[in-house]
């Protein structure tokens, strides 16, 4: 099959490139190709409260990784869902909308990533971006990713947002707009109460005919005439098959898997390569280097009221109307994405953005949900939103289907454990003020008056990713960048990463709507490209 342009990924920048890219070049043929499933009609993708379920478990729609043993989380390994069919992981996330702060990306800039700077993406945003508030100079309204309010906000996300405020934290109703800064509801990818995968968005809800979709397609390589990416391999049905690409391939399979296919196809560490007998085509030592992601700890704990959500009888009583209510209405508890409200935070006075983020979620949310408890409670989880430490991805075997070797080096850099410990002392404020205190309850693995060192050690024993891993085929000016400001791949030709592994710091925030607004800058790219070139070699890199 030949294609104009080949998408190896149908993630959030994936979908987003695809699409938009359909849009701007009418003329081309697109194909979007994707290992897992179509979620379309999935149930647990479709329902928001879906998401406890979709995260603990690897299934058709969660590849579910797991890291190698991390000594900063006293040896064990960490977890790492991670969505697999089209939506990606914006098909099982807690569909938070956040973009990080204004600074963020004038550092990129700063970093050499010209044209990535506050004022050069944030139109991007804005053209992404269906806010049911309306539009505004920080909103958009009319772009294909719904932004809406939650439908359905569970009483002790109010208590929560009461005891923040009590505890001397500032309320904010838009942490997208003039000022990040303080505590409240989330704005959630949602559409009439029911999840708004960028695979919703962008593709099954607009019809395209230049655009094909191939799912259940595991991508083993990229196929290369010399140095200039022609198309890739795909495991299919049980066979291997060649899909040609006359102008560019993408790859937007993630921050794991997309050095993961760069290596697979010879272009990464040489030696690392060669020790797996991959033949190297471009030495590339960065490709799988630079992980970052955002380390994480919850206080969790159990209460006496069936308000939050847990496992009783009464419980489970409330979930049967719950569900006719969501089928006819698209509203209820159901529509919860149980992490219904948090804010961002400093750990000190006078730092000029927030360096922690909470999430409150209306459950017990233990070990990314997979340690289940009978009862009801609350977790207020509080997150390093950038941390200083650095991981790698590097390949187990020369099939790109066998997971790759996950390394975030949590807590390797002592500043993150000692911000960590801060965040959790300012957590403990919330909890102890009057709206969650007069709750009542019991802490499940803390306890009040915990001195630093213990502090240090639950730690260890609890914290873990809040799944934004980032940063592992680096974007820069430099030469040792994995891809160029235009996403182009470096050393070869006709091959871009669209995806959060471009990223070259993380953004304090959750990474799905800034994912997105890379798919929608590379679609402007690569469009560009094509006009100025239509009958050239299009994508190569400097």
């Amino acid at each position: 099959m030949e294609f104009d342009y080949i998408i190896a990924g149908a993630g959030s920048g994936g979908c987003a490139l695809a699409s938009r890219l359909a849009d701007l070049c009418p003329d081309a043929t697109i194909a979007l190709v994707e290992a897992g499933p179509h979620t379309e009609h999935n149930l647990f993708v479709n329902m928001p409260v879906g998401v406890a379920a979709a995260v603990p478990f690897r299934m058709k729609t969660n590849y579910g990784y797991e890291t190698t043993p991390q000594p900063g989380l006293a040896g064990r390994r960490g977890y790492q869902p991670r969505g697999r069919g089209f939506g990606g992981s914006s098909a099982i996330n807690a569909m938070i909308y956040t973009r990080g702060h204004p600074l963020d990306y004038d550092e990129w800039a700063q970093l050499g990533c010209e044209g990535w700077s506050w004022q050069d993406v944030l139109p991007y945003f804005r053209r992404a971006e269906g806010n049911e508030r309306g539009a505004n100079a920080w909103h958009g309204a009319d772009g294909p990713l719904t932004v809406s309010d939650l439908r359905f906000r569970n009483p002790f996300s109010h208590r929560f947002l009461k005891a923040a405020i009590e505890a001397g934290f500032t309320p904010n109703d838009d942490f997208n707009g003039p000022v990040q800064e303080g505590v409240g509801f989330y704005q959630v990818t949602q559409r009439d109460g029911r999840r708004c995968s960028v695979a919703r968005a962008y593709v099954y809800d607009r019809a395209q005919p230049n655009l094909t979709t191939i799912a259940d397609a595991a991508v083993l390589r990229v196929t290369f005439d010399g140095r200039r990416a022609t198309g890739i391999e795909v495991a299919r049905d049980g066979r291997i098959e060649r899909l040609t690409a006359r102008a560019e391939v993408v790859l937007a399979a993630g921050a794991f898997n997309s050095p993961q296919l760069l290596m697979c196809s010879g272009i990464g560490p040489g030696a690392h390569l060669q020790s797996l007998g991959v033949p190297v085509l471009y030495d590339a030592p960065e490709v799988g280097r630079n992980l970052i992601d955002h380390i994480d700890f919850t206080l969790n704990k159990r209460v006496w009221s069936s308000e939050t959500t847990g496992f009783s009888l009464r419980g489970f009583a409330k979930m049967v109307p719950a569900f006719f209510t969501f089928m006819r209405e698209g509203r209820g508890m159901l529509t919860s994405n149980v992490a219904e409200a948090g804010g961002f935070i400093k750990s000190r006075p006078g730092l000029d953005r927030p360096d922690l983020q909470l999430h409150f979620c209306t459950a017990i949310v233990d070990d990314h949900n997979r340690h289940m408890h009978w009862g009801h409670g609350y977790s207020l989880h509080v997150c390093v939103l950038r941390p200083a430490s650095r991981g790698t991805v590097t390949l187990a075997s020369p099939d790109a289907r066998v997971a790759p070797v996950i390394d975030p080096q949590f807590l390797s850099d002592p500043r993150d454990l000692d911000l960590l410990v801060e965040g959790a002392k300012l957590a403990r404020r919330i909890v102890e003020a009057p709206s969650l205190a007069s709750a009542g309850g019991k802490e499940l693995y803390t306890k009040p008056g915990q001195t630093d060192a213990e502090l240090r050690e639950v730690i260890a024993r609890r914290a873990d990713t809040i799944y934004h891993p980032v940063a592992t085929c680096r974007m820069g000016g430099d030469a040792r960048s994995v891809v160029d400001p235009q996403l182009r791949v470096r050393g070869v030709e006709g091959l871009r990463v669209v995806d959060a592994s471009v990223m070259p710091t993380l953004i304090g925030g959750n990474t799905n709507a800034p994912t997105v607004m890379v798919g929608e800058r590379a679609a402007e790219f690569i469009a560009a490209a094509r006009r100025a070139q239509p009958a050239a070699v299009l994508g190569v890199a400097a």
